[in-house]
């Protein structure tokens, strides 16, 4: 029997439905098909960007690697981001190599050249970076003002300070940048030009009113030549703009201190050690403020803290010496004067400080030879020759203690000249006390009408560890000691600090990010009042005269002022 054939039309439950019959040519709706993957060597690299930029390093890392399993090492930006990445993770020697195979890769590109000469810089192999940087500069159709910027800072580092200013000043022809400005001040500084450094850094703050390091680097120079008006106002703008500059903090604070304001250095000082607490300058400026203050076991204390930091600042051992002295201490205040002559053997403060200490264990011998030494290191201040006098009267050598009152008489009016001050009342009056006593003529002690000199050493500054850069420089080398003022051009020593910043992109960062410090500039503070007082004449009394010196008088110890030295460092 034949099965009944349906028709596309059936009843079901009394309803005509419409069926599809196998087979029905009628095609359902297809969907649209996925595009094929092209198997580009750069097609993972906006990828590769979006997390570079995002700082997520492992994950831009674990993308780089499988790029660079495809396209066998052949993918030139993945190198670049990857030599970027070891850059900052401070393993420049392979970040180096992988810029080298991306110039391999492409040798038309100016940034791969550029970037190897970045990691040469970073390396020290400063010749070979000027190398790359020039040949960069040959394949350039218009000037870079950061290529000449950072042949600049090279050339600075080779001591071509010629090339150097040249390639700076064509730099800040095409692009005005701070801190082209200063690296700019920072060579003239090299260079003992003072005042064209400080015009640089007015210039450059026209261009950059709000710029603190600027400020405060400019008002550091102007501490150095004395003008202290226009370094407070400096130093005043850039805390306007940030209350937080500890480097400003501490140049105010020093400043106050120098005049012997204690209490609003210690208060400037509180709010710069919420910030740098183990800052070793900090603790020995508040302990220089201590000792202005009379409070001589909390100035050991900070002292200890700041020899603890730094352990070879020879200006924190001379400190202790110092303070040691003062409490009569004798052999702590030579144990560490020693080590402060051992560290910087050329300071003659140090030898006069420690012939005093000598004087009290009674080793005349070696009391005499420091003495001398003190005298043929430091030609400027006349204390050191009043002092030996005084040590050479009370050991009966009448001749050689005249000869240094004469020399005390030289230096004294030398110093009025130059300053335009006269020194501590005290140091005159055991000058003419001991001229009277050899029967010298002692018109010349005769107390000059003006201005006393407050702190010998006001004027001094550091061109700083900066400057910020710092620095960082180490302080220019200055008397410890109340003296005439130091030559405020003296020759910096660079000081490197850390290891430059590899850079977050990938234009090359400027190397002055390398040469910026972070640690702010160290205040040193001594007491040069303090110090004036601590002539022989105060402690070495004079023997032929005991019947008219009281005991107490012998003994008498006034210090009263603290002088802060600093340093600026400005780049390294």
């Amino acid at each position: 029997m034949n099965p009944v054939t349906e028709t596309p039309e059936s009843q079901v439950n009394g309803m005509t439905t419409t069926t599809v019959p196998p087979g029905s040519a009628l095609k359902a709706k297809s969907r649209p098909r996925k595009a094929p993957e092209l198997q580009t060597v750069e097609r993972r690299n906006w990828l590769i960007h979006l997390h570079y930029v995002r700082k997520e390093f492992d994950l831009c890392k674990h993308l780089i690697r499988e790029q660079l399993e495809e396209t066998r090492g052949m993918c030139e930006y993945a190198n670049y981001v990857q030599g970027l990445i070891l850059r900052q993770e401070g393993k420049i020697q392979e970040s180096f190599e992988l810029f080298q195979l991306c110039n391999i890769l492409n040798p038309s590109s100016v940034e791969n050249i550029k970037q190897m000469a970045r990691a040469l810089f970073l390396l020290g192999r400063h010749k070979l970076a000027v190398e790359a940087y020039l040949q960069a500069e040959d394949k350039l159709d218009k000037p870079d003002w950061e290529l000449h910027h950072n042949l600049g800072v090279c050339y600075l580092h080779l001591k071509d300070y010629d090339g150097s200013r040249e390639q700076l000043m064509f730099a800040l022809e095409q692009n005005k940048h701070h801190q082209t400005f200063a690296v700019l001040a920072k060579l003239y500084l090299l260079v003992n030009d003072v005042s064209s450094a400080i015009s640089t850094y007015r210039a450059a703050i026209e261009y950059f009113p709000e710029n603190g390091d600027l400020h405060t680097a400019l008002g550091l120079l102007y501490m150095q030549t004395g003008k202290y008006q226009q370094a407070f106002e400096h130093l005043g703008t850039t805390l306007t703009f940030d209350p937080n500059n500890t480097r400003a903090i501490l140049a105010a604070g020093s400043m106050m201190q120098s005049h012997q304001d204690f209490d609003v250095a210690l208060a400037k000082y509180r709010v710069a050690a919420q910030s740098i607490a183990e800052s070793p300058p900090l603790w020995n400026n508040i302990a220089m403020c201590f000792f202005g203050k009379r409070k001589y076991v909390a100035s050991i204390s900070c002292l200890k803290r700041a020899n603890y930091l730094a352990p070879f600042d020879w200006k924190i051992l001379y400190n202790l010496g110092l303070v040691h002295l003062t409490m009569q201490q004798y052999t702590s205040a030579f144990h560490f004067l020693s080590a402060a002559v051992n560290l910087r053997p050329t300071k003659g403060h140090i030898f006069m400080l420690l012939a005093i200490s000598l004087t009290y264990l009674d080793d005349e011998e070696n009391a005499r030879q420091a003495y001398e030494q003190a005298v043929r290191l430091e030609e400027r201040d006349p204390s050191i020759c009043l002092n030996y006098g005084i040590f050479l009267h009370n050991h009966n050598d009448k001749e050689g203690a005249i000869k240094m009152i004469n020399e005390f008489e030289v230096r004294m009016v030398k110093f009025r000249h130059a300053t335009g001050a006269d020194l501590d009342t005290e140091i005159i009056e055991n000058g003419a006390k001991l001229a009277s006593l050899l029967g010298v003529d002692g018109s010349v002690f005769r107390k000059k009408p003006g201005r006393t000199r407050l702190d010998a050493q006001d004027e001094t500054v550091l061109l700083e560890k900066t400057a910020s850069v710092t620095d960082t420089l180490k302080p220019v080398e200055e008397s410890v000691c109340q003296s005439p003022p130091p030559v405020p051009t003296a020759i910096p020593e660079l000081n490197p600090s850390e290891v430059p910043d590899a850079g977050n992109t990938a234009v090359l960062v400027p190397p002055m990010e390398a040469l910026t410090l972070e640690e702010p500039p160290a205040f040193v503070s001594d007491s040069s009042n303090a110090r004036g007082k601590f002539l022989a004449s105060a402690r070495l009394q004079f023997q032929e005269d005991e019947s008219k010196v009281t005991d107490t008088e012998n003994k008498k110890e006034t210090p009263n002022s603290g002088f802060a030295e600093y340093s600026d460092d400005i780049f390294d």
